[in-house]
């Protein structure tokens, strides 16, 4: 096995690296100096580590799976007063009871063999440390005071703080994601890795959702604190934490609807209509070409669940499709099997978008919308691979000779780069 800084690649090198620096000194000054109101490094110690516990029970992708710790984290970095009195603690503080609060919080979370990993731990500090530096040095040499004094404009200035604070983490959640999906060696063999700007998009819609609920907590903690005192804190977590148990359940929801519809369309396969495997790997090519081509979280969605059900008509055949390649039937019959498969799924209850997708996969590409276009083309690359047509390659070929009116060039080339990256080989089945 290669060594550990030949297996990452540059930029998560450099973040672990700032995060860790950062980490070292907050703790070496905080040691030397001692802690500065050690009551309140206690209280958000205490409130982030409670936060960090709240991990517990998170579901797969859930993108801040500890929510009340990261809104007392930046209340922390972006507190000025307590109980209408000046604090003192400065940034390197900020950083120390962080760490602290983390490392303690990962106990129990190492034990049972889970927690969060070192880029998401380095992407915490840095972006509480972004915080902490623009709001620290402005309070604690009295410009903020002297510039937006107490009132309205001092909460609007917190909160344009914590908006560039959660666009910091955007930019860098992105970056560590795209340097995750390819790593140093692959990308030394000429491979490119996911392009920036889908993931950040992704990244920054995220913020209209809990990203929102978390800075919007951390500015009324740090404002109620600086009015009534620690005694804020307990209060006001309270909210956030109803929000996370309801977003969990919510969460627990949907994964379960996932489930279901992934049985279903798994149901091709057991009948002997489909291959093993065929609607999971169409599935997982379609949501990354539809990141690729920049599509939203719930166009996504859609995309996915059309794409694992996309073969469902099929059941309304009397003999099975060779293969289950619908892509080398004639015309007619795959708009047939479209509308059937459209039918089936406008009765299982699941969304009616979904169902428009199935139905128009076999209509010519300029009549379609884009999450058809993509499902139309997937679908027969996976069939073309499976009728050994010169593999991969041979199927991407046939794919090009039928843009003319099959399959959108656009698609086509974006499906062209995301095998790229994975070496132009298809999804392993299963």
């Amino acid at each position: 096995m290669s060594p550990w800084w030949v297996r990452h690649s540059p930029v998560v090198l450099a973040v672990r690296g700032a995060a860790l620096a950062l980490a070292v000194a907050g703790l070496g000054h905080t040691l030397w100096h001692g802690v500065h109101e050690p009551g309140h490094a206690l209280a958000f110690g205490m409130l982030i580590t409670i936060g960090e516990l709240a991990r517990w029970g998170a579901q797969p992708g859930e993108r801040e799976p500890a929510p009340l710790g990261a809104a007392g984290a930046l209340a922390y970095a972006l507190l000025g007063r307590s109980g209408g009195e000046p604090t003192s603690h400065g940034v390197l503080q900020v950083i120390a009871v962080l760490l602290t609060a983390q490392l303690v919080a990962s106990v129990p979370h190492i034990a049972r063999g889970s927690g969060p990993g070192p880029d998401q731990v380095a992407r915490r500090i840095l972006s509480v440390a972004f915080a902490a530096v623009c709001f620290q040095p402005l309070y604690n040499s009295g410009r903020s005071a002297s510039w937006f004094g107490d009132g309205p404009y001092y909460a609007a200035f917190l909160l344009v703080l914590l908006g560039l604070t959660a666009l910091c983490d955007a930019v860098l959640g992105a970056l560590l994601l795209r340097a995750r999906t390819l790593p140093r060696s692959l990308r030394a063999a000429g491979l490119t890795p996911v392009p920036y700007g889908p993931l950040l998009r992704d990244e920054l819609r995220a913020l209209r959702g809990i990203g929102s609920a978390v800075c919007a907590t951390g500015t009324v903690m740090a404002l109620g604190v600086a009015v009534a005192g620690l005694w804020a804190l307990p209060v006001l977590c309270v909210p956030l934490l109803l929000t996370q148990v309801s977003f969990r359940r919510f969460a627990a929801v949907r994964t379960t609807y996932r489930q279901t519809i992934a049985s279903l369309a798994r149901s091709t396969e057991i009948a002997g209509y489909t291959p093993h495997g065929h609607a999971r790997r169409v599935a997982v090519l379609c949501t990354a070409v539809g990141r690729e081509m920049g599509l939203s979280g719930p166009e996504l969605t859609v995309l996915e669940y059309a794409a694992l059900m996309h073969d469902i008509g099929q059941l309304s055949l009397v003999d099975p499709v060779p293969a289950g390649a619908t892509a080398t039937l004639p015309a007619t019959e795959q708009r047939r099997i479209a509308l059937l498969g459209g039918a089936v799924v406008r009765q299982t209850g699941v969304d009616t978008e979904v169902a428009v997708v199935v139905e128009q996969q076999a209509d010519p590409y300029r009549e379609q919308p884009l999450s058809a276009r993509i499902v139309r083309a997937v679908n027969a690359y996976d069939d073309l691979c499976g009728e050994g047509i010169g593999g991969p390659l041979g199927a991407l070929e046939q794919l090009r000779l039928g843009t003319g009116r099959d399959y959108q060039p656009q698609v086509v080339e974006s499906l062209a780069r995301v095998l790229a990256r994975g070496g132009l080989t298809p999804v392993p089945p299963g």
